[in-house]
């Protein structure tokens, strides 16, 4: 769990003091990566670091566009030079693409494509599994939560309401992928 510490480390160091809230809805999606090891295999480090460091972007060190996904993308590459899969990872994860494109940002996204969609469905279903103070919620109460906490006239409640359906698809595949696994395991 090389990967996965050093993803912590950095992430703790950007966002336990400043954003605390923020910090500890990160570590929940972490704990809940860790529930997906299972099922990913090979790639659960991956997912692992990926999900600790998911919200990077909100860190005042990391802003740039607006765009907390693909500022977090650009830091982890640009400043402490990580892996392609876990920017990619991070830039893409939940509503980013529908945001980006709310924004004029589908160009600057698509720097960390092609998203690889096994990996962008688990952690967006870790982030809607998880509440902003780091708890565990139900996907589709979290995305009433966002909704409400941003009004009809922010970016991301436009974002959200014209993802919704996908993201919900995600959480599904996920759930339906690790219910495979456990099945696997008992055979």
């Amino acid at each position: 769990m090389k990967l996965a510490k050093w993803a912590h480390d950095l992430t703790e160091s950007l966002l336990a003091e400043s954003l605390p809230r923020r910090w500890a809805h990160s570590q929940q999606v972490y704990a809940q990566a860790l529930t997906l090891a299972p099922a990913l295999g090979a790639d659960a480090e991956l997912l692992a670091a990926a999900a600790i460091a998911h919200d990077v972007g909100y860190a005042r060190e990391a802003m740039d566009t607006g765009q907390h996904m693909i500022d977090g993308a650009r830091y982890l590459r640009d400043v402490v030079g990580a892996d392609a899969r876990l920017c990619s990872i991070v830039a893409f994860h939940t509503s980013s693409p529908w945001e980006a494109a709310e924004l004029g940002l589908s160009e600057t996204l698509a720097e960390f494509g092609p998203a690889e969609q096994g990996l962008v469905d688990a952690i967006t279903y870790c982030d809607l599994t998880s509440s902003p103070t780091g708890h565990l919620v139900d996907p589709a109460a979290r995305l009433v939560e966002v909704l409400d906490r941003y009004g009809p006239e922010h970016v991301v409640y436009r974002a959200v309401s014209a993802a919704r359906p996908e993201l919900l698809a995600r959480v599904h595949r996920v759930r339906q992928r690790r219910a495979e696994a456990a099945q696997e395991k008992i055979s």
